[in-house]
Order: C-alpha cells, then structure tokens, then sequence
C-alpha cells in the first residue's frame, strides 16, 4: 500500500490497544489521511472508515481497498452502517490535512478565509464572529476555549468586525490579550480551538460516538480514543469511569456522556498513555494527544436515542 500524507499519533499505541486481526470488523472513526486505516488493513482486519469532511472522503477513495468500505458520515452514526465491530478508533479534532490547508480555515499559522467547517456545511466561522451577540462569543470562548480573559476576547471581535480571514481574527486576539513574541502558546489558540468546537458541534458528537460504539463491539471488541485538548479528554474519561464502574466528578462545561447507573460496558480501562519523546520530536502534534482505551464486555449497552439497545 502507498505511504500516508500524515502518520498519525501514537500510531503504535493504538494498534496495540486495537490488536486488530485478519478477519475482525474494525472502525475507524476518523479516517482523514487513512493512517489508521492502513495499520487495520495491512493487520488483515475488515475497515469501515467514517469522515464527515468530503474532501477526506475523496482523497481516500484512493486508497481502493477490498477490504475497506469508506462512508462520508459523522462517527455518531456508526450504527447506521456498521452491526457489529471488534474495535473502534476514534481520533478527535482536526486532521493533518485540515490544519495544513490554509483555504479551510481551521489555523491561524498560514492567512485564510475563516471557515472552520468540517464538512463544509453550516455557518462558517466568519458567519459566527461577525452575527453572533458578543455575551454569546464571549460563553463559547469560556466554555470551549477554558479562556479566562474571554469577555475583553469578544469585546474586540465585535468592534472589529467584519472579521473574514484567519490572521485578521489572531491579530484581535493577540492585541485584546497582550501577545509577546516567544510565547510558548499563542494566545489565539483558545479562541480558534473554541469557535471550531462549538461550529462543528464537536463535543456532543463525542458524547454520541462514544455510545454508539458501546453499542457495536462485540464483547471483547476493543475501543481506542486520541484526543488532543482537556475538554475532550475528561469527556473520555468520565464515559469510560461510568462504563468501567466508576463515576467521577461531573463537569458542567462537557455534555454528559458518562450516565448514571449503567452497567459496567467495559473493563480493561487503560491509564492515559501519551507520546514518548521521540515521537513528539518527530511530530509535535503529538505532544497534546492522550489515548484511553477500554475493552467491552457483554453487559447490555445504554439504548440509542432512537429507541432499542445492544446486547
């Protein structure tokens, strides 16, 4: 098979957690540039392969492997397409190709239209900033963006705009917050992480595909979650607590996607597991992103929103 664009993190760490094999159904739920996806196949597992991003899609379509079915669809909607698995990938937030391509919007590092959309539909990070009441910028930056000084944030977005390019949005914010060249973060990085989040409805799909793979491993069938910020993190960690038997501290920053009361879904619950150093240095995306993995037992998972359950 050809190289990926983009070697994912932690690459290892999740097919050992996975520990796919030749006929076993796998999912990957965040194709992007199908590094996932190769280690399954090259494993001699079955892969269907979930983006919501159109451009991903037919990209990977290049890929044309017979043992890989590729749908355009949120990885909430598992279920849709796929009946049962023997495990689950999932790897949160935005891809390689997303960040790299200025015309999409999602980085400040190179100028671009402020865009932010990860399926390409729906108002666009520009439509956000330049319409929405600045008490409503101001709570998502908070609230996704955990930014502390997010009322000054929004108060000069608002006499800024219009607000149509990715560096004009960072400039703002640089200039409302203080921004001291050699910063080990910019100061921007909250407020993008903030404004893509709630656009794309991130947290709640992650509530969803949490449960709805719940609801397809097959007992012993094996769940692997990469994320990359401490808001999608502790939404891993409460879901996999509960399931595993444990309830932990609710947030009420996060949808809850831990439940009360459930029945112990998964056990094998990993500790966090984080790049090592020679992987960070290799590629500094890493350096953010924590896998938990878990293993599901035969417990009777929670019903789907639409009615009915699993095992």
């Amino acid at each position: 098979m050809s190289a990926p664009a983009h070697i994912p993190v932690l690459l290892h760490e999740v097919m050992t957690a996975l520990a796919p094999a030749p006929g076993e159904r796998h999912v990957d739920g965040t194709f992007g540039a199908g590094g996932y996806t190769r280690a399954l196949l090259d494993a001699g597992a079955d892969v269907t392969a979930f983006d919501r991003d159109p451009d991903a899609v037919a990209e990977g379509a290049a890929l044309a492997h017979p043992r890989l079915t590729l749908v355009e669809d949120r990885f909430s909607n598992i279920e849709a397409h796929v009946a049962e698995a023997d495990g689950v990938a999932l790897d949160i937030g935005m891809s390689s190709m997303q960040l790299d391509r200025a015309d999409r919007g999602f980085s400040f590092q190179s100028d671009g239209p402020l865009d932010m959309r990860m399926d390409r539909s729906g108002p666009s990070a520009a439509d956000f900033v330049n319409t929405a009441d600045e008490g409503d910028i101001a709570d998502i930056i908070f609230r996704y963006g955990e930014e502390p000084r997010s009322r000054r944030i929004a108060r000069a977005i608002v006499a800024a705009r219009p607000v149509a390019r990715t560096a004009e949005l960072a400039a703002v914010v640089r200039k409302a917050v203080g921004h001291h060249p050699g910063q080990k973060k910019d100061p921007a990085t909250r407020t993008f992480q903030a404004i893509r989040i709630h656009l794309n409805g991130e947290l709640d799909e992650l509530a969803d595909g949490l449960e709805a793979a719940e609801r397809v491993l097959r007992p012993g069938g094996r769940l692997a979650v990469v994320t990359f910020h401490s808001l999608e993190d502790r939404m891993v960690k409460r879901f996999l607590s509960a399931r595993g038997g444990k309830a932990p501290a609710r947030s009420r920053h996060v949808p809850d996607a831990a439940g009360i009361g459930v029945a112990t879904t998964f056990t094998r619950v990993s500790k966090p597991i984080r790049a090592s150093e020679a992987e960070q240095q290799v590629n500094p995306r890493s350096r953010s992103a924590t896998l938990r993995s878990a293993t599901r037992t035969g417990a009777l998972a929670r019903p789907s929103k639409q009615g009915g359950s699993r095992r």
